[in-house]
């Protein structure tokens, strides 16, 4: 045989897999040399990771993850799930003398004021062990007493009496000096999954950084064996996991900081509308992504909103997370005739299993999805591209029973279950525009997730918004917002002080050390180079809320930055002075997977379709009155350019609803474009 040289052995590509685990179905989008490949499997609630697996054995992943040769980005809702379930561990929290009832009293503050008979509030810590311990710092920074060696271990052998797994550690004024959480830290974590509040929450509040605490140490243990159920199922390949704030973190590292992946789902879809508002060039977008079990819907006025100040399950969550506003409305939202004879939609969904009942798996109550279905908006044959055949049979059952329990025609109870769901997503939209202060008429709704096109056009004629972005392929955006994002951190420190005592060169110095600290985190999790945002929350004094505005080097700038926006959020601005009380640090590698590998289109680009098509009609109901209404493929996307509906878009995983007077054009990417 003739000697052809030495083999030089070509490395594998590096592939990139986003992965977005909903309610109803878990999706998946493959990052291959440039070019992205979707899936979708139903989500598995009682082991998420079943799900994870079945699509990676679908796309034919299992040998490149057996190589190492696959990077996961995974938004998950395991940590959302744990805090709406009451599923965490049994936790003790350590705090001071005399704050023992701090979690309990909390702020007092009354969520509607002229309710005269509230619910009790939802306090899952009130069964749990709360222990005090002697020391005190003072608010200047300065130590009063300080815990003993026979201290910490009357603490050990305390909770040593206890059945608890986790500790939550809550001193007052830490973020000013951790030294003795830390001590408290390193003489428990051999025994127990332990959080403290200055790694946690490093700032004002004793009640809110107390909460986070507890919420993390609480969750932490469920969250750290189900990384490390995913880590062992894909190694040596790697995985990271969305935080809240729209930045990723290693799963080794997610467990620490479980309460920052409470939006860990929806922050991908938010990733996404960014680099869609990027390459449309459309700076303001209202994105409604809208799923199976939710809703989720923000605001981007050039950059995604984060906020400070969340909640979930009437639990005040201030760690930074992406502005999204959620509501139990969704395409499997359950319909029922409550006890006064009223029609109401969601929140309890029917989730993956049984699923609408137009799915054929047993289900028996309509939902939203069925309502479309009855109406003839969702195509039998085509749903879930072919591979979920829908069960009319089954459909019309559940839309006949309620008609009889409300006594009026089929038809119109299916139309009165939508319009109840689009009242709930209206209502969502307009907290995040007018109540922050933005006229939804000036920006530009994008829809994305499965369930979303239906509603679309409805909700953008309720808020007299004329223009929608239909993303190519949304039903799996959320997804794709896993590969458009990069490893980061948001770091906080306060730093409380009149504005005017305070020097640039010292709130550089500041910044410095928080930029440090992110560096450190993040060098274990990327080479790339790391950019930086900074920004300042600041207030009126005598204030207690805050603004954030960014700082590039400018005190008086960043002060009358916060005059203006003071204005347009509530109206006025004041003759007072300005207060600082945080710094707030965004660190994240320079690129993401998208931005590394240049793909040329995202998930396809316009494409022709078939050459001599045969048109295809099917009959919908529209304003209470029967129209035949021509159906197009998601991959038909050149035919679209000039039309006019009523039209339906039948796509792989999601069903786009053009109603009449709204004109379609898709651009090269593949998205379409409506106006009205």
């Amino acid at each position: 045989m003739p000697d052809n040289g030495p083999v030089t052995s070509v490395p594998a590509p590096r592939l990139y897999l986003g992965i977005d685990t909903g309610g109803t179905f878990t999706d998946f989008v493959l990052l291959r040399e440039g070019k992205l490949i979707s899936h979708k499997v139903p989500s598995t609630p009682d082991a998420p990771d079943r799900a994870i697996w079945q699509g990676i054995e679908d796309m034919g992943l299992v040998e490149a993850a057996s190589r190492g040769h696959l990077t996961i980005i995974h938004g998950t809702t395991v940590a959302t799930n744990a805090v709406l379930e009451d599923k965490g561990v049994r936790t003790a929290y350590i705090t001071n003398e005399g704050l023992a009832d701090l979690l309990l009293i909390g702020r007092q503050t009354r969520r509607r004021l002229y309710d005269l008979t509230p619910a009790p509030p939802h306090r899952p810590f009130a069964e749990h062990p709360t222990i005090e311990v002697n020391c005190r710092l003072s608010a200047n920074g300065q130590w009063l007493t300080r815990l003993s060696d026979d201290d910490l271990q009357r603490l050990k052998q305390r909770l040593a009496q206890l059945d608890i797994e986790s500790v939550a550690i809550n001193l007052v004024f830490s973020y000013l000096d951790s030294s003795e959480e830390e001590r408290i830290e390193s003489a428990l974590s051999d025994q127990y999954f332990v959080s403290r509040s200055s790694f946690v929450l490093p700032a004002t509040g004793e009640y809110e950084r107390g909460i986070a605490t507890w919420i993390n140490a609480w969750i932490g243990p469920s969250i750290a064996s189900y990384m490390q159920s995913i880590v062992n199922a894909v190694e040596p390949s790697t995985i990271a996991i969305m935080q809240s704030s729209g930045l990723t973190i290693s799963a080794t590292q997610a467990a620490a900081r479980a309460v920052n992946l409470l939006l860990s789902g929806p922050a991908g879809g938010i990733a996404a509308a960014t680099m869609l508002s990027r390459q449309t060039g459309h700076e303001r977008m209202l994105t409604f992504d809208m799923g199976g079990t939710s809703t989720d819907v923000s605001l981007l006025n050039g950059t995604p909103a984060l906020i400070a100040r969340g909640q979930i399950s009437d639990l005040p969550i201030h760690v930074p997370m992406t502005d999204i506003h959620t509501i139990g409305a969704g395409g499997g939202s359950v319909a029922i005739v409550d006890s006064g004879g009223l029609l109401r939609v969601g929140p309890r969904s029917a989730g993956a299993e049984p699923g609408p009942a137009c799915y054929g798996r047993g289900g028996l109550e309509a939902t939203v999805t069925d309502a479309h279905a009855f109406l003839g908006r969702l195509p039998a044959d085509r749903f879930f591209g072919g591979r979920l055949p829908l069960d009319m049979t089954a459909n019309r059952k559940a839309i006949e029973h309620l008609a009889e329990h409300l006594a009026i025609p089929a038809p119109e109870v299916a139309q009165g279950v939508i319009d109840i769901a689009n009242e709930h997503m209206v209502a969502a939209l307009k907290v995040i525009s007018i109540e922050r202060g933005f006229d939804p008429q000036d920006f530009v709704l994008t829809s994305f997730g499965g369930a979303g096109g239906l509603h679309v056009c409805e909700l953008a004629e309720a808020l007299a918004i004329s223009q929608i972005i239909v993303p190519r392929d949304a039903g799996v955006l959320s997804a794709v917002g896993m590969l458009a994002t990069a490893p980061g951190r948001e770091m906080i420190r306060t730093r409380e002080s009149l504005l005017r005592d305070v020097t640039d060169a010292e709130i550089n110095t500041w910044f410095g050390e928080l930029e440090n600290a992110a560096t450190s985190e993040l060098q274990r999790e990327t080479d790339d180079a790391l950019l930086f945002r900074r920004g300042l929350d600041l207030r009126y004094a005598g204030q207690t809320h805050t603004l954030e505005v960014p700082y590039h080097g400018n005190l008086d700038v960043s002060a009358e930055h916060f005059q203006i926006l003071h204005e347009q959020r509530f109206g006025h601005r004041l003759e007072r002075t300005v207060e600082l009380c945080h710094l707030r640090v965004n660190a994240r590698a320079r690129q993401s997977p998208i931005d590394a590998s240049q793909p040329s289109s995202q998930l396809g680009s316009k494409t022709s379709g078939e050459a001599d098509r045969t048109s295809i009609y099917t009959s919908v109901f529209l304003d209470g009155e029967r129209h035949r209404i021509p159906v197009f493929s998601g991959e038909e996307t050149a035919q679209f350019d000039g039309q006019i509906g009523p039209i339906l878009i039948a796509d792989r995983h999601t069903t786009v609803l053009v109603r009449p007077g709204w004109s379609l054009n898709c651009d090269d990417f593949g998205n379409l474009h409506l106006r009205t």
